[in-house]
């Protein structure tokens, strides 16, 4: 499997900054309505994915809705590190399909830990029939 080939480039997905504050994070998810989006560090390096669900820890903690106080807060304090692990582009087969069936996408990383893009199961799912339909063709 060409990881490289079926994944969707960096440029062409959406994915925060460390240093976007909450306010930010919650306007660029909610704006592309998705339910998970990368963060990376300044230097461009995977640290983790923030979801719907940490927004919602996050004003549950703070007792509030005002995007003002949101304004004060970092996503660096919403990430999940753990959350959703990274790939290399090298990675084989079989570490796709078993992150794929506990994801529905996954960041791609280089020897640098850098993103490069995410994989997502619709991208694995559609790889498959195509090898399946070429090779009972």
């Amino acid at each position: 499997m060409n990881i490289a080939k079926l994944m969707i480039p960096k440029v062409c997905t959406v994915f925060l900054s460390e240093s976007n504050t909450v306010r930010q994070g919650l306007e660029i998810m909610t704006h592309h309505g998705y339910t998970a989006v990368p963060v990376v560090d300044a230097d461009a390096h995977y640290i983790g994915c923030v979801t719907e669900g940490d927004f919602l820890r996050f004003i549950l903690k703070y007792q509030t809705i005002d995007r003002r106080e949101m304004e004060n807060h970092p996503i660096s304090e919403l990430v999940r590190r753990d959350f959703c692990p990274a790939l290399t582009i090298s990675a084989g087969e079989d570490a796709v399909l078993d992150a794929m069936r506990r994801q529905n996408f996954v960041p791609i990383v280089d020897d640098r830990s850098c993103l490069c893009g995410i994989l997502t199961r619709s991208r694995v799912i559609g790889h498959f029939i195509e090898q399946q339909k070429s090779f009972t063709a």
